[in-house]
């Protein structure tokens, strides 16, 4: 009885030991290693740090700890020209895990070329990797990733929220950048998602409290960014991102079928802003007539009934269109990635069950980081990387972060922002992208200094192997047009 006791309190000693491992996060530390790659063709030797910087409470203690990779070209000698690009993914509560280990660094998963995973998961060289042109800092914010809260009297809403997550961001950002010695260096931002909620309140954040300004920021997918629309505008700007879905799933009318994206695309649009937009306003006041004119055209351009569209006055919820749209074949489709089809436990209902893209996309990134930063990046933890961490409830309120990012660019002429959209991303679509690019700058006098690029794909438009290409390479063309020769002032002329 008493050997079976002493093996009971060894075994659960020793449980509890590791549990509290696995809790505990290293406030600081750091693992480097080398590594060379190639790309466009050319041998890229860099350096790897992977490592957990702490975020400070206002009596200067410890309050959280971040986890962050850090990559640099090692055959560069002069920081002070070399771009540092700082990425964020969103969520909220998303790690940095899908750019890092998919988009601009210098690994990608192995999947196959539309996206698709594939076993044995793990990552291989990524060809069109920007570490050439700039290197990368991918940071996690608190309870992403490994990231962790380490005094917990902290109250939850230090870190999440809106604003709160900015601040907290933006001085973690001012810590390492002097560290890193990179304040003389070109800095970009760079946020899919929810990160470009993130990225445009952090440049804002950065340059009026901290003092440090960017030469670009990149918004990737991005959210609405607290820019006012109200559900009228909203859902009638799906309308584009509906067609370009139908148009791929083969469910318009020949006479749009037989022609490309690039050419009907934009007679969608136009029809949104000039007709569309307007007879909605009108409501009950709108004529019969018009009704039926403007019900016909949403219909041969969305691929969905004009009884459906009438049904919904004019506004068919996105939720309904990928349960809608191939339900005859008894099929829906991706709300990520409208590329991806699915089927539910029933044919009948006005949503579908999941989201068969990202269902796709979990199983093939989780597993494959585990790999990489183990066997690669020699970062050892007992620590869970959280794909996706407990950040709720999320504080949402007193948004202005797309009129932030306006400010931003109105004070700071170095200033460039970039907008990439998949063609076929319903949570993030194309069109209300480009609706916040105007309402950011209203006057049109930044027209120079902004620009959007469309990718036949999803929300994350990397996975697709030739949009990997074509938007890495738009980021580098991005980086090298938005840098400034020297000695070049920083005014209006």
């Amino acid at each position: 009885m008493r050997k079976f006791s002493f093996t009971f309190l060894f075994m659960f000693c020793l449980g509890w030991v590791q549990a509290q491992v696995e809790r505990q996060i290293e406030i600081e530390s750091k693992v480097e290693t080398s590594h060379e790659t190639t790309i466009k063709g050319k041998k890229v030797p860099y350096k790897a740090t992977a490592g957990t910087q702490p975020v400070w409470g206002e009596d200067g203690k410890p309050i959280a700890s971040l986890f962050y990779t850090y990559y640099e070209r090692t055959d560069v000698s002069d920081k002070s020209t070399r771009p540092l690009v700082i990425s964020f993914n969103g969520g909220p509560g998303s790690a940095s895990i899908w750019m890092h280990i998919a988009y601009t660094g210098p690994v990608v998963l192995k999947i196959d070329d539309e996206g698709y995973p594939l076993q044995p998961y793990g990552v291989k060289s990524n060809p069109h990797s920007i570490l050439d042109v700039a290197d990368i800092l991918y940071v996690d914010p608190v309870n992403t990733g490994y990231s962790r809260i380490v005094d917990p009297e902290v109250d939850r809403k230090t870190f999440f929220g809106i604003n709160s997550d900015i601040r907290y961001l933006a001085d973690w950002v001012n810590t390492f950048v002097t560290r890193a010695g990179r304040w003389a260096s070109p800095k970009y931002l760079i946020g899919e998602s929810y990160g470009t909620t993130r990225v445009a309140g952090l440049v804002a954040r950065l340059q009026s409290s901290h003092w440090m300004y960017f030469n670009g920021v990149i918004l990737v997918s991005p959210t609405e960014l607290g820019i006012e629309r109200g559900d009228i505008i909203h859902t009638s700007n799906y309308l584009p991102y509906y067609a370009a879905t139908a148009w791929y799933h083969e469910a318009l009318d020949a006479d749009l079928q037989n022609q490309d994206l690039d050419e009907f695309l934009p007679e969608v649009e136009a029809f949104t802003i000039n007709e569309l937009i307007p007879a909605v306003v009108k409501g009950g006041t709108l004529s019969a007539a018009e009704r039926e004119e403007i019900a016909t055209k949403y219909a041969h351009y969305s691929g969905l009934s004009k009884q459906v569209v009438l049904e919904h006055n004019l506004l068919i919820p996105t939720n309904f269109f990928w349960k809608e749209l191939l339900r005859d074949e008894g099929m829906t489709i991706g709300r990520l990635d409208s590329r991806y089809k699915g089927f539910d436990y029933a044919g009948t209902g006005s949503r579908p069950d999941f989201d068969p893209a990202l269902t796709s996309w979990n199983h093939a990134f989780a597993p494959s980081f585990q790999i990489y930063a183990r066997e690669h990046l020699n970062y050892q933890t007992d620590l869970t990387y959280n794909l996706f961490g407990p950040v709720h409830p999320w504080d949402r309120s007193n948004e202005n972060t797309g009129y932030d990012l306006g400010t931003a660019m109105r004070s700071n002429p170095y200033l460039h922002v970039m907008v990439q959209s998949g063609l076929y991303d319903g949570g993030t679509d194309f069109f209300n992208a480009k609706y916040n690019m105007w309402q950011i700058d209203p006057t049109g006098r930044m027209s120079d200094r902004i620009s959007w690029k469309g990718y036949r794909s999803g929300h994350m438009m990397y996975l697709r192997a030739e949009d990997l290409e074509t938007s890495n390479e738009d980021i580098r063309e991005f980086i090298q047009n938005s840098m400034v020769a020297p000695d070049m002032p920083a005014k209006y002329d």
